[in-house]
């Protein structure tokens, strides 16, 4: 049958028939595809010894995991959110008082007396917490001899105890201690320095017990970081006639920038729960008049005893969460910052 010139291809198409469909020849390729990695399954497994797994069967591996940050750290969160909204007390549970325990907080001088002793705890020990552990870690970073045994001595007070170290601390900056024994034996003082019995004298001293038992936590962060910086980059320092303090400030501080960061936000979170120190030191009271007291120390002396008070306990603990993230979220937008 023959067409004529001007004849169109829908006319032509439809003078011919439909064309025959290509769509079994489409589906045969991946039906081939998928029998034959059906069948390399079949040998990877016959092979290995290893059989296919259904897709839930990693979180079989989860499981405990999961069951145990559940039961201990989530549960316990969201209980305290919904405590901190009752006047719930150790041996009776609470009504729903709505935000009178957070309105409580903010009224109570005892509360804006514990916050600021726990901001000036950060403000103060972050920056040493920051800059002595690194400028320790250059220091036992050179390899001389008998320095791995100045890492270790410097490292021991990580791994002790801090009753332990609150203890000897106690020791030496009490009245008749070895500071103010030594300093009244050469004649520096006539009456011995009220370290443990003035709330700030107190404080302070807490502050150096912490400050002296991080450093050699903060130093291993700090040695891993040094690890990475290239000595040519000090060598090409040195060739170009810059000094020691000016390779410190010119290579050693931007290369571990992100590490003080990380050091920075670490050490102000420790700073924001410090305890132990302030209750060694100062005793159940937290110094003369409660005057030393941080925020988990009011937390513990509110909610403690059968007439502790738990929901305002509770609510004192969210503002101390809320505190705490503030500087987390301050010190990750720095991190940021530095890193664009």
């Amino acid at each position: 049958m023959t067409h004529s010139v001007g004849q169109r291809p829908s006319d032509r198409a439809a003078t011919t028939g439909p064309p025959q469909p290509e769509l079994p020849k489409q589906r045969r390729k991946p039906r081939a595809e998928a029998r034959r990695a059906r069948q390399d399954r079949r040998a990877m497994e016959a092979e290995t010894g290893l059989r296919h797994r259904n897709w839930w069967t990693p979180y079989l591996f989860l499981a405990p995991g999961l069951l145990m940050v559940t039961l201990f750290s989530l549960w316990p969160f969201v209980n305290t959110v919904i405590l901190s909204f009752t006047d719930a007390q150790i041996l009776r549970g609470g009504g729903f008082v709505g935000f009178d325990n957070y309105t409580r907080a903010f009224a109570d001088p005892d509360f804006w007396v514990a916050t600021g002793n726990s901001v000036l705890y950060l403000v103060v020990v972050v920056p040493c917490l920051v800059l002595l552990p690194l400028a320790l870690a250059v220091l036992v970073q050179t390899k001389v001899p008998g320095i791995g045994f100045f890492r270790s001595a410097f490292y021991t007070p990580v791994i002790a105890s801090a009753v332990v170290v609150g203890l000897i601390w106690q020791w030496v900056l009490r009245s008749d201690g070895l500071v103010n024994t030594v300093f009244r034996k050469i004649g520096v003082i006539s009456e011995p320095i009220p370290f443990l019995t003035d709330s700030r004298m107190l404080l302070v001293s807490a502050m150096i017990v912490t400050v002296w038992k991080g450093l050699g936590y903060y130093m291993v962060f700090y040695l891993a970081a040094l690890g990475n910086v290239s000595p040519s980059l000090y060598e090409a320092a040195a060739l170009d006639g810059a000094g020691t303090l000016r390779r410190f400030f010119s290579i050693t501080i931007p290369q571990v920038k992100p590490m003080m960061l990380l050091v920075g936000t670490l050490s102000a979170i420790s700073a924001l729960r410090v305890f132990t120190e302030i209750y060694i030191l100062g005793g159940e009271s937290g110094g003369p008049g409660g005057g030393a007291r941080t925020l988990p120390f009011l937390i513990r002396q509110v909610g403690l005893g059968f007439s502790g008070e738990t929901g305002y306990a509770c609510a004192i603990s969210i503002l101390l969460f809320l505190l705490t993230l503030v500087f987390s979220l301050l010190g990750r937008r720095l991190s940021k910052g530095d890193e664009s």
